[in-house]
């Protein structure tokens, strides 16, 4: 799931304010790392709300979802746009998100090795309507989430927002379809949207005062370990906890493909979609099982010069 976010400067050292996580279709106990966890319960009512069908939710912007389809995606839109024609129409809008999901579609490819085999669902919804319909279900305020199909804020227009929590929900719906009713412990699964989402910004590397942050942390030993962020997903966390979860998530994934290269993690996905697997896709694609992975880790922040 992604939130709204604020600047690093209204949020402190950790950087982009992000609450939740995906929920996943699990059911097993938390006996470790890899397996499944008890299916929330607010997963539960968040199932029930999206059994209903669309128009349920209340006459939107324009009172009905428009429905367009590309090769990979059918998009329902209901936002704030007043006319439907012209280059700043809702049509134009729908093909622009379309194009761009294409895009991330061939990205994920790519930069991840996965190609869902699954037409996936997206819907943007006028925000009222999305606040109205989802805001009892997450603690924090959210931008997006992924509950069997995509479910977006509205924006009216192609912002990098929009891209960002486009590409981030992406990795979420690929896993799912691929994978099915594997457990993914939340470390994983968000730190590699979180990985692929700064990428679809041009960004390949933490920021100063987000290594800073992760730095300091890790020398008063205040970060999580892989274990505490093996749950389904954040929702858990207060707000700064998710926040401190979520950086060091993607830290884990930038510093994997920093030290290691692209193309480990792409192996690691690749294998994962094919073994169901994580610990044996972890050792056949980097030599190492994650604890040791994350030992090097923490060993990169304590001795970086932030």
């Amino acid at each position: 799931m992604r939130s709204w976010k604020a600047r690093s400067d209204q949020v402190g050292q950790a950087g982009w304010l992000e609450y939740g996580a995906p929920f996943r279709r699990s059911g097993r106990d938390e006996s470790s790392l890899f397996t499944r966890s008890r299916r929330p319960a607010c997963l539960v009512l968040l199932s029930c709300v999206l059994m209903s069908p669309i128009a349920s939710a209340g006459r939107g912007a324009d009172g009905e979802y428009d429905e367009r389809s590309s090769s990979h995606f059918v998009l329902y839109q209901d936002v704030d746009i007043d006319r439907t024609s012209g280059l700043y129409g809702s049509r134009q809008f729908e093909l622009d998100v379309l194009e761009t999901l294409e895009t991330a579609f061939r990205s994920l490819e790519e930069l991840l090795g996965i190609r869902p085999r699954n037409e996936i669902t997206v819907t943007i919804h006028d925000p009222r309507i999305f606040d109205a319909r989802f805001a009892g279900i997450f603690r924090f305020p959210a931008a997006g989430f992924y509950g069997g199909t995509v479910h977006i804020r509205g924006a009216t227009s192609l912002s990098d927002s929009l891209i960002a929590v486009l590409h981030h929900e992406l990795v979420h719906a690929a896993f799912d379809s691929e994978l099915g009713s594997m457990y993914l412990p939340a470390w994983f699964n968000e730190g590699v949207a979180e990985w692929f989402e700064a990428r679809s910004l041009g960004r390949r590397r933490l920021t100063a005062r987000e290594l800073s942050a992760l730095a300091s942390r890790a020398r008063a030993g205040e970060l999580f370990s892989l274990a505490d962020l093996s749950t389904g997903s954040f929702g858990h966390l207060g707000p700064e906890a998710a926040r401190a979860a979520y950086l060091q998530s993607f830290g884990f994934f930038e510093y994997l493909t920093r030290v290691h290269g692209d193309r480990r993690l792409r192996d690691l996905c690749r294998d994962l979609t094919r073994t169901a697997d994580l610990e044996r896709s972890f050792r056949r694609s980097y030599g190492k099982l994650p604890a040791k992975l994350e030992a090097d880790y923490l060993e990169d922040l304590r001795s970086s010069r932030y």
